[in-house]
């Protein structure tokens, strides 16, 4: 009888322990890579789709591997960030589908000038567009021209915060330039700053803190080279446990700088690689040799893939519980 009693004993606190780890799945952040091919970290890759647990969906940097609002992968937006106005962030040209031309050079020739990609986007889902500095201003009116609410553009200046629905978003400065091309001023103004090879200017570029519903707090980098933020800010005042940070080199912190910024400053438990300019994979496999490789090389902190279509999902600390697999 006493080994029937502890075997039910047993057997229910089998069952407690499934039931709070189906609990703690529920409160995961997921993040999905929506890049130009299926399964691969690609050249022109920005886009991520960042969701809480309380079901806000946020993309960030739609750039031009997003197939406009009517791409299948994106599902509901809620919110649309935006890092800064260069055209493969903001988005001057698309994809038409996933998988055309190489992952190298992926084909990107439908036009998105002068609304972007973004925006229409944001328009096309109903979402509500968050930036900061004076980029706000000039979104809020190619919202606005789009047929869509100026009002749903939301301004964050550095420093403060604004909290949606539970998911509180801060800007902290980005180290990189943000000149709007032309292309997306309409008239003779576009016309004769592409002429001259100047761009309009609006405002500092930003990176983001998202603290999600379930305490997890995301550094998401932009375009940035080396800052003191990055500690005092980002590490020291929000402790965030995940980065999304630029690899890139020349025009962005390259491999071995963006190491330093995530093993000395920032110090998370994990990190995604971002914004490479590379065919980075080959069937969802690091390639030897390429800057992406030479980042996981270069940091202790595990370093994740972003493959296009492929979710991965963390806890509020930060760990990978989900679609996990680690760079060597």
């Amino acid at each position: 009888m006493a080994l029937r009693k502890w075997f039910a004993l047993l057997v229910l606190l089998a069952a407690l322990l499934g039931s709070c780890s189906a609990v703690a799945s529920t409160a995961d952040v997921k993040i999905t890579p929506l890049g130009s091919h299926d399964g691969e970290f690609c050249a022109r890759d920005r886009a991520l789709i960042l969701e809480d647990p309380n079901g806000l969906r946020l993309l960030y940097d739609a750039g031009r591997t997003v197939a406009g609002p009517d791409d299948p992968r994106l599902g509901d937006i809620d919110v649309v960030l935006i890092s800064h106005v260069h055209g493969d962030h903001l988005g001057d040209s698309r994809i038409a589908a996933v998988n055309q031309g190489t992952c190298a050079e992926p084909i990107t020739d439908i036009s998105t000038t002068p609304n972007s990609n973004s925006v229409e986007i944001a328009v096309g889902k109903g979402a509500r567009i968050v930036v900061g500095s004076e980029m706000a201003s000039f979104l809020s009116r190619k919202v606005a021209g789009l047929g869509g609410d100026p009002q749903s553009v939301q301004l964050v200046r550095f420093g403060g915060s604004r909290t949606l629905e539970g998911v509180s978003i801060t800007t902290v400065p980005a180290v990189h330039s943000n000149g709007l091309s032309g292309d997306f001023i309409e008239g003779d103004l576009g016309e004769s700053l592409s002429a001259a090879g100047l761009s309009a200017y609006v405002g500092p570029p930003t990176g983001y803190i998202i603290t999600f519903s379930n305490g997890l707090v995301v550094y998401l980098s932009g375009d940035t080279g080396v800052t003191a933020e990055q500690e005092t800010v980002v590490a020291n005042q929000y402790g965030a446990e995940l980065a999304v940070i630029n690899i890139g080199d020349t025009f962005t912190t390259g491999p071995k700088e963006a190491a330093y910024v995530i093993d000395e400053l920032i110090q998370p438990q994990a990190v995604i690689a971002s914004h490479a300019n590379e065919a980075a994979t080959s069937r969802g496999k690091l390639l030897p040799g390429t800057k992406t490789a030479a980042f996981a090389e270069a940091t202790a902190t595990p370093v994740y893939l972003p493959l296009s279509g492929q979710t991965l999902a963390f806890d509020a600390d930060g760990l990978c519980t989900a679609g996990c697999s680690a760079t060597p």
